[in-house]
């Protein structure tokens, strides 16, 4: 349902752009409005609330089972309707209920010194990054990533025990970096930190505790620079009160879903997530 809206709203675009093309532009001609969902027989809805609100149920509904990957579904539609840098900063505000009651609710498993580190390493790459969006090639960064992701899915996937250590101190500044990295450009920086906070971690919420409040002190510190630089403005509140509700929502099953599950069950969704996303990026 969801692809077809998705499409349908890129047909309909294009559309819209040949025809403008066609025509002389003149002082009569009306502005150009956004589609609705009269294209597909329901009217007066427009398909973008469509293309939020589902992509953020289902964004929750994923980052309460595995502890991440909201943005990356979010990121897989914003796009069709906002800039890149709007929705990267569009989907990370309204996880940030959702991130909220989720560090709240494994806030006796949240490990400040474990923690703060990496954030300050992790935060100081995507405040730089976030400048940057705009000079780099962002389609060469999205397939070094997919490439990244897809590696790392199958190394975990294929090696035995290979999640279980804790990384040299190198490997895990490289994971902060890389991740700071992509969070500021793209609002993604969620899987290398999970595969680091699940290497230091014994317990579901051990794990969900010290990620969930990494990207709470996350998405509050670089919403502020997103802020600070223009790129959320008041005009995407609309959106972002009713992805918080969709959000929410979410958030409510995934708590159902993964009440009763061990590390070592979720952490082939983890791992099978990654690789997905990695092939997102390669061929999206």
């Amino acid at each position: 349902m969801v692809l077809k809206i998705f499409l349908l709203y890129h047909d309909d675009k294009q559309l819209q752009a040949e025809r403008e093309h066609a025509r002389p532009a003149t002082l009569l001609t009306p502005p150009r409005r956004l589609p609705t969902l009269d294209v597909i027989g329901l009217g007066g809805f427009g398909v973008d609330w469509l293309l939020i609100l589902i992509p953020a149920f289902f964004a929750a509904l994923v980052q309460g089972i595995t502890g991440f990957g909201s943005v990356i579904i979010m990121m897989i539609f914003f796009p069709a309707i906002l800039p890149i840098a709007e929705a990267a900063g569009l989907g990370g505000v309204i996880m940030l209920s959702c991130t909220a009651s989720l560090a709240w609710r494994y806030r006796k498993d949240f490990h400040f010194k474990q923690v703060i580190g990496p954030f300050l390493f992790y935060a100081t790459v995507a405040t730089w990054s976030v400048h940057l969006g705009k000079l780099l090639d962002t389609h060469v960064l999205r397939l070094m990533l997919g490439v990244l992701l897809v590696a790392l899915a199958l190394y975990f996937i294929l090696a035995k025990n290979a999640g279980d250590r804790r990384y040299p101190w190198y490997i895990a500044v490289g994971f902060m970096v890389i991740s700071g990295f992509f969070n500021g450009l793209f609002g993604i920086g969620g899987p290398l930190m999970a595969l680091y906070f699940l290497s230091l971690s014994t317990s579901v919420p051990t794990y969900m505790g010290n990620l969930q409040g990494f990207f709470l002190m996350d998405t509050v510190y670089i919403t502020s620079v997103r802020v600070a630089s223009g790129i959320i403005t008041a005009s995407a509140i609309p959106y972002i009160i009713g992805g918080i509700i969709a959000a929410t929502l979410g958030t409510l099953v995934a708590s159902r879903l993964s009440a009763k599950w061990s590390l070592a069950q979720i952490k082939p969704l983890i791992y099978g997530f990654i690789g997905l996303s990695g092939l997102y990026y390669l061929f999206f």
